[in-house]
């Protein structure tokens, strides 16, 4: 960059807003978290308390009222009185389920390609009834007079354990019965491959009266707990990834709310077409009711024992089965990855659009999403014909290159020009001494005789800021790139480089750079904090997915190339026609 002030201002904007960033991931406000206490699945189901709309806030023949559905007990009151029951365990090639044959909840989902941590056993399990992790998928039905299962009641199941096999297709079906001659099946459906769970309320009418209720289901979770320990080379980002509540309609589009605003900004909204979900890093699990079905949507809050648990919730229309007759309540149930797999070469329609309209809008880039969307589906090309997500960041710097090549010719020719007649400034400067007005007016008048322009150079580094931050979201919340190695001793490019050689490459990179750049006209303030940026970034690189690092350090190393051999050129062009003149 010509103008050695300019590369200072944005070098600095680029320091503030990653330490920033750093700083709220570190020092930001989180909402309060339960304390680590360990139980499992079984004995935690147990105590799951009863925040769900009770029977006198559902309306009895009509679409639920704009009011926000009461919970059935006081505010942390829990059924400690209900029976233990033992889990019924669903293994498919992608899943390990448990559901609680109390109420029918999903209380854990274990995601079998997604290891805790790169070559050590042990999936990532996203629902869970340990309290300090509590997440929970809960599904029911209320009514306003007559019985009802909602998610504390007791279903009974064929079997303990079902596993997909050779199968494309597995159903798990569970009932209820009451004596007054209401039956409940409870059908969730798991297909190969899948993240998706379907599932069924089938009520059968064997009474004398008709029957009038409302289907809900709801997440219920504590606050995303992060490991910051960063033991063994990984690191972890998790801190700078939104974690909370989520949910789309047509209409309104994608909106989120962290866990410490639900509060003071709770959802109630009636909505066609949409779903609801609860987010964190790489993962999230979402209800997603029938498309064309006028849906509750809200957001509660409810105090408990064992920590603060908050809870999104979709509530259907009224659903009347007359004496002898029986109706259908369906929805489905994501439990698993933001992967956003682009279905053929061109698209930019991911898988999670195809489950529901708006649902890869889950991979929350930001204010950057306009640019990281892009780069994201520029890596997944690269990515299926290099087979390596470092190969692939390596092929998107060059396109990059190539796009913005004239533009960066154009810089470097000038640097090298500014370069070659800074004896020729520093006598400007020493002619005019302290006088700055009559120092401007010589420069600009050198700058038009030599035909420089000492901004042309900018325009290469304020273009490839915004590309820098993308890329630094997609290397964060791109579950395809978690874990994902190089070569060599990277093996992780979400994580910092272990051995610190990227950071140390990019500095001599940057270095070099600053040694060809011209300091004409920087006071010596300036001229000393410009030598100390190679080590500040280096610094700071040392903490960032190297991903992002080989991204900098390869866009730095380009860019030196190129400058070098035009500054070649510019001088030994020069030193001819010097020679041809005697």
């Amino acid at each position: 960059m010509n103008n050695p002030r300019m590369f200072l201002l944005v070098a600095l904007l680029a320091l503030g807003y990653l330490v920033w960033s750093q700083w709220q991931a570190d020092y930001g406000p989180k909402p309060s978290a339960a304390p680590a206490v360990s139980s499992s699945s079984s004995q935690a189901a147990s105590t799951i308390d009863a925040a769900v709309p009770s029977a006198s806030a559902v309306p009895a023949a009509e679409m639920p009222s704009a009011s926000v559905p009461h919970a059935a007990a006081e505010p942390g009151t829990t059924v400690e009185t209900a029976p233990r029951t033992t889990p019924i365990i669903i293994t498919t090639d992608v899943l390990r389920v448990e559901i609680d044959p109390r109420g029918g909840s999903i209380v854990s989902a274990d995601l079998l390609a997604y290891p805790v941590q790169p070559k050590e056993p042990g999936p990532v399990r996203l629902l869970d009834t340990d309290p300090a992790r509590f997440f929970v998928a809960q599904s029911g039905l209320v009514s306003n007079s007559q019985p009802a299962p909602d998610h504390n009641a007791v279903f009974a199941a064929a079997q303990n354990e079902y596993t997909l096999g050779n199968d494309a297709r597995l159903e798990v079906p569970l009932t209820w019965t009451d004596a007054s001659g209401v039956g409940v099946r409870k059908l969730f459906v798991f297909e190969r491959g899948s993240y998706v769970i379907d599932q069924r309320l089938e009520i059968d009418n064997a009474g004398t009266t008709a029957w009038t209720g409302n289907a809900y289901r709801q997440l219920q979770r504590v606050p995303h707990l992060v490991d910051r320990s960063g033991l063994k080379g990984y690191t972890n980002v998790e801190g700078y990834s939104f974690s909370g509540a989520a949910w789309y309609s047509p209409e309104e589009k994608f909106e989120k709310r962290a866990f410490d605003k639900l509060a003071k900004e709770p959802l109630n909204s009636m909505v066609t077409g949409g779903w609801v979900a609860m987010l964190q890093h790489y993962f999230f699990a979402a209800w997603i009711p029938p498309v064309g079905e006028a849906t509750q949507f809200t957001t509660a809050i409810s105090p408990h024992a064992s920590g603060t648990r908050y809870i999104v919730r979709t509530l259907s229309p009224a659903i009347t089965v007359a004496p002898g007759a029986k109706a259908t309540s369906s929805a489905k149930l994501y439990v698993g990855p933001k992967k956003q797999d682009y279905r053929n070469l061109l698209s930019f329609t991911s898988e999670l659009d195809e489950i529901a309209p708006g649902l890869s809008l889950t991979v929350d880039y930001g204010m950057f999403t306009a640019i990281s969307e892009p780069l994201h589906w520029l890596l997944d090309k690269f990515h299926r014909l290099t087979g390596n997500w470092g190969f692939a960041i390596i092929l998107l710097v060059l396109l990059i290159k190539l796009v913005f090549f004239k533009l960066s010719e154009k810089q470097y020719r000038s640097m090298a020009k500014m370069r070659k007649l800074q004896p020729r400034m520093a006598a400007l400067k020493e002619r005019y001494g302290d006088d700055k007005q009559k120092l401007n007016q010589a420069m600009l008048e050198f700058y038009q005789k030599e035909k420089i322009n000492p901004l042309a150079g900018c325009m290469p580094m304020l273009i490839q800021i915004p590309v820098f931050f993308a890329l630094y979201w997609v290397l964060l919340e791109s579950v395809e790139l978690r874990q994902a190695p190089f070569i060599g001793w990277i093996q992780n490019l979400t994580a910092p480089d272990p051995y610190f050689v990227l950071p140390v490459l990019n500095a001599a990179v940057m270095l070099v750079t600053q040694h060809l750049t011209p300091m004409t006209g920087m006071d010596p303030v300036q001229a000393k904090i410009m030598k100390f940026m190679p080590v500040v970034f280096s610094v700071l690189f040392a903490f960032f997915p190297a991903g992002l690092v080989l991204y900098w350090t390869v866009n730095g190393a380009l860019g030196l190339a190129q400058q070098l051999v035009i500054t070649r050129r510019i001088e030994s062009g020069e030193s001819a026609a010097a020679a041809k003149a005697k």
